[in-house]
């Protein structure tokens, strides 16, 4: 079936450089893009800011929450995990934009997630904080499958991989105010509340992101497409095609997924209590660190993202994967000088890692079912994450320490680049379509 002319979104409109990119320097040695794609970018990096700013918070500022709710230190990995298993909701969310599109979908996701961030902050005990922040980070991950997927459905084939991991690398940039706040918010008994209304930030530019932003090509020719044929899909079809489609390639992601979720996540969640707690780092050095640091860590991603467009997503996603399990047991693993640059390059190497699986993740599944497909994934990980939190939870008390725990769970991730590495297919510098064409027999009409 040929495709529409719209789909070739790289070659409308003229090469363009908003002034916003140039101050940022890990886009200096940005591609060409068109101004429609700038816009795009732009627009929901920024929605895509204050989630990451509000997923941070939790971890960054435990010890204060902790303190301030009286929650006891076992419950910790417990509560967490709670929490990461709010993001199966999304699934919906993501089921919908099949349906009624990315844009309106995604706006909806913003004003939802902000408003539980600001929320939060009111919370007056544990059991209303961990369900705010459930409720809040299944629309703020929602948000974000959302946004991989419009990026990649307006950037063409040879720089898809560099604008989602220019986007992620934009999004880290909510770590970054985090992490400024921090220290300040530290001096006061319960300033860890103030720290979530500063998450109110998207509704200021809602009404900016409902008159800018445009529905993706893909989308619009897709629609068009099934007016045509005078047909309608049910709500569920996109989960059938999901399912009968191609299998291989959801099962294969979903392996990745349980290996890397089960063993780096409490990686990733007990890393500034391993320094506050472990080596008494001060929150104004987690702030110093996160903020210089993580300014450093953040070109992993448009930089693997790039080399992933140029030399090809399998390799690089190996290398990152493989690289970042090593860094991290390292990193559990040392003290003093050390840590500050193990730090820096395992997030360097977790950004890059999230750029190219994010691109994988929406080049493998066609336009009738790609956030649906993302949605899905989504619930594998964070069963599998969440899984990781408690069983580092069970083997705390067994070894007396977290870390040792974290120590254990990571060797079961190296499996995750052995999956990439034997069953990903090579996707770069190939169109979406050519990837993953629409399946005839459901273009028939059998699936209504």
């Amino acid at each position: 079936m040929a495709q529409p002319a719209e789909l070739e979104v790289s070659q409308a409109g003229r090469p363009e450089r908003p002034l916003w990119s140039r101050h940022l320097p890990f886009l200096v040695r940005a591609p060409e893009l068109t101004r429609r794609q700038w816009a795009v970018l732009g627009l929901v990096s920024l929605a895509s800011l204050f989630d990451q700013y509000d997923r941070s918070l939790m971890a960054m500022a435990l010890p204060q929450i902790q303190a301030g709710l009286a929650i006891d230190e076992a419950q910790v990995g417990l509560l967490a995990s709670i929490v990461r298993l709010g993001a199966l909701p999304a699934l919906f969310i993501a089921l919908s934009a099949d349906r009624i599109g990315r844009r309106r979908a995604l706006l909806g996701t913003v004003l939802a997630y902000t408003a539980l961030t600001g929320a939060s902050a009111l919370a007056p005990d544990p059991r209303t904080f961990i369900a705010l922040q459930f409720l809040a980070r299944a629309f703020g991950t929602a948000e974000m499958l959302l946004a991989v997927v419009v990026i990649s459905e307006e950037f063409d084939a040879g720089t898809r991989g560099w604008g989602v991991g220019a986007f992620l690398s934009i999004q880290s940039c909510g770590v970054g105010l985090a992490a400024l706040l921090l220290p300040l918010a530290a001096r006061f008994p319960q300033g860890w509340r103030g720290l979530y209304l500063v998450g109110l930030g998207p509704l200021l530019v809602l009404a900016w992101l409902r008159r800018s932003l445009p529905e993706t090509a893909r989308f619009e020719a897709r629609q068009r497409e099934l007016l045509v044929r005078g047909e309608r899909e049910g709500f569920g079809v996109p989960l059938v095609r999901l399912v009968r489609a191609y299998p291989g390639r959801f099962a294969a992601f979903a392996a990745w997924l349980v290996f890397m979720g089960v063993g780096y996540a409490a990686a990733d969640f007990l890393a500034p209590k391993y320094l506050q707690q472990g080596h008494g780092w001060t929150p104004g050095q987690m702030g110093s660190l996160y903020l210089f640091g993580g300014l450093l860590a953040i070109f992993g991603a448009p930089t693997l993202g790039r080399l992933g467009d140029r030399i090809g997503r399998r390799p690089v996603a190996v290398a990152a994967s493989v690289a970042l399990v090593l860094l991290s047991l390292a990193f559990y693993n040392a003290s003093g000088v050390w840590l500050a640059p193990l730090w820096i390059a395992g997030i360097f190497a977790v950004t890059g890692q999230d750029a190219i699986l994010s691109a994988y993740g929406a080049e493998l599944f066609p336009t009738s079912h790609r956030s649906t497909a993302a949605g899905a994934r989504l619930i594998v990980g964070t069963l599998a994450q969440s899984l990781g939190l408690a069983l580092e939870s069970a083997l705390y008390p067994r070894t007396g320490s977290h870390w040792t725990a974290v120590s254990i769970l990571l060797a079961f991730a190296l499996a995750g680049p052995l999956v990439i590495a034997f069953a990903f297919p090579e996707t770069a510098g190939r169109s979406l379509e050519e990837i993953s064409p629409e399946h005839d027999p459901f273009d028939r009409g059998e699936l209504r």
